[in-house]
């Protein structure tokens, strides 16, 4: 009996020597990891920028199948929020400041540990070098957790490393697994449509149009208005060289409708038109490359554009249908000038009856049609 209250003496004494060893320990702590990530910095950029896009890295998130996300309405730049639940404990995040292509600020609670999360995007050789640091005052609780785990930079560490290997892999697949078709002649039916025009950089288009898209698409639920298909952009200019276009965003709608004065929503009608149709499947950084296989059919066939605009593009699938960007599907479309059917040639051919009375030409009309196909 003695001996069992000495063991118990000694468990208790060792109990409260490691509480005191814990609760002394320091508890700032710094977590920094990099990685070379095989895909271009705007690419890597917008994809790190989209909590919804977590779940195909995050290793927090692909380990634990157990994982309960909840998203708030806002995934993309400032003011985005998620939070998760899991069998290794519960977190929330918040982006707070976001430098375009360069870096990310960000704010994370994990288990009653609150933290600063930073990401910096740099061009190198091989592809962008992407660097996640954590920095933070570590709870009691995080202090007993992590000192029976390897310590926290081993924890956080660890899953900044696979999570930087799975994002390197998600990108090289997702972003470069894309395939461009030209599929000739094809025509699009007059629509109407509600739309947004102004100038934009041509590398900030995708960006924009998941802005003013959901713009118009509120407005749409604001006043009970119809849509009639996918939304697309209609490319007014489409200067390479300057890097800038004349753009309308645009979103389909059943009937013809009539905004108020003032307004920054406007209505339009795309009329019916003949054009040379290309898909693009695959990321929208792709889309030069669709733009450049539809130039050149079209200088092989000798086709004729139509100059009232460069060309259109409907999103047949996107990110709200669909994460992976390999799936998106892009129809682009440049207007061509329809072929001019001449008129049908309509002449009178006089022809004699021969009698001894006078004569009278009877005239007999004959028409020649001339086939053609488009």
């Amino acid at each position: 009996m003695r001996i069992l209250k000495y063991l118990f003496l000694l468990l208790l004494l060792s109990f409260v020597a490691l509480t005191i060893f814990i609760a002394t320990q320091k508890g700032d702590f710094t977590v920094e990891r990099s990685k070379i990530i095989n895909s271009p910095k705007s690419n890597v950029f917008s994809f790190v920028n989209d909590f919804r896009n977590w779940e195909d890295f995050g290793s927090w998130m692909t380990e634990d199948p157990t994982i309960k996300i909840n998203y708030s309405g806002k995934t993309v730049g400032a003011g985005a929020s998620y939070s998760w639940d899991g069998q290794d404990g519960s977190g929330d995040l918040k982006t707070l400041f976001v430098k375009e292509n360069d870096s990310i600020s960000q704010k994370m609670n994990y288990n009653g540990t609150s933290s600063s999360v930073f990401w910096s995007f740099k061009d190198t050789i091989g592809g962008t070098k992407v660097t996640w640091k954590t920095t933070g005052k570590m709870s009691f609780s995080m202090k007993v957790y992590t000192a029976f785990k390897g310590g926290i930079n081993a924890i956080i560490g660890k899953m900044y490393e696979n999570s930087l290997v799975n994002l390197d892999k998600t990108l090289d697949y997702e972003i470069n697994t894309f395939t461009v078709k030209v599929d000739g002649l094809a025509k699009i039916p007059a629509t109407f449509y509600l739309h947004q025009t102004f100038t934009s950089e041509i590398s900030k288009v995708t960006k924009n149009s998941r802005i003013v898209f959901d713009k118009i698409n509120d407005f749409c639920d604001k006043n009970d208005i119809e849509r009639n298909g996918k939304p697309f952009l209609l490319y007014h200019t489409y200067d390479l060289a300057k890097g800038l276009t004349r753009l309308s965003f645009c979103i389909p709608i059943k009937t013809e409708i009539f905004t108020s004065a003032g307004s920054d929503i406007l209505s339009g009608k795309l009329e019916e038109l003949e054009a040379v149709k290309t898909t693009l499947t695959g990321d929208y950084s792709h889309t030069n490359k669709a733009l450049d296989k539809a130039t050149a059919y079209i200088n092989a066939n000798k086709i004729v554009v139509d100059p009232t605009f460069s060309h259109l593009a409907i999103f047949k699938v996107r990110k709200a249908e669909t994460k992976s960007p390999s799936k998106w599907v892009t129809e682009i479309y440049y207007p061509i000038k329809t072929k001019v059917i001449p008129p049908v040639n309509t002449y009178v051919t006089p022809i004699v009856k021969k009698s001894e009375s006078s004569v009278t030409p009877e005239p007999v009309i004959k028409k020649e049609e001339e086939n053609s196909e488009f």
